[in-house]
């Protein structure tokens, strides 16, 4: 399994959309491919469906090769949609490979189950398909509810636990500290991995 991140590199408004449009791009043809992929975490926009940043996890036969084609530089030219006059067409996004966290014990962790909220139809508030995982050691938790099935949730929450704890432990010991927000500030422009255009997002081939 890897994780992938996507950033919008302290990018405008035009950044974030570009990071939604390139994760629902990846997700196609990851399924294309059958690749799985979950959203582990996401940091909203300031617009409406858009994203600063996003977190995947991606394992699959064809996983290594999705992956390497997406990272590095993606640029989107295209007119800016919530600026029309605005002269500027280029956006950039970035996306990279964290490290993969270490694999915790479940004697470490204390999970709960609780009801799903927000939007969901009648699966919400019905099941208890939510899990929240705490590390006892930390008292750093996580929630997950983005599955309808606990099993998958529990995989997932374990998943962000150990992300959110390797981050603790590389501040505590300021090695290898804030490697996104570094990544936020060296995305290269003009160097891009792959180009899209327009508002359907379509690949320059």
């Amino acid at each position: 399994m890897a994780l992938l991140f996507f950033s919008s590199a302290r990018g405008p408004d035009e950044c974030t959309l570009a990071v939604a449009k390139a994760v629902t791009q990846f997700l196609t043809e990851a399924v294309q491919k059958s690749v799985t992929t979950e959203i582990i975490e996401s940091v909203l926009g300031d617009k409406p469906n858009t994203f600063r940043s996003v977190l995947l996890s991606v394992e699959g036969i064809e996983s290594k090769a999705l992956i390497q084609r997406w990272l590095g530089t993606i640029q989107w030219i295209c007119q800016s949609p919530y600026r029309p006059t605005h002269k500027r067409k280029n956006w950039f996004l970035g996306v990279t490979c964290l490290p993969n966290p270490m694999e915790l014990n479940d004697n470490t962790i204390e999970f709960t189950t609780m009801k799903s909220s927000g939007a969901g139809g009648q699966h919400v508030n019905k099941t208890e398909s939510a899990v929240r995982a705490i590390h006892l050691t930390t008292g750093i938790s996580v929630k997950v509810q983005t599955e309808r099935s606990q099993h998958a949730n529990k995989r997932l929450a374990k998943l962000l636990l150990a992300y959110k704890l390797a981050q603790y432990e590389a501040e505590q010991h300021e090695q290898q500290k804030n490697i996104r927000q570094k990544f936020h500030d060296s995305i290269l422009r003009g160097n891009s991995q792959l180009i899209f255009y327009g508002k359907k997002f379509q690949e320059k081939k």
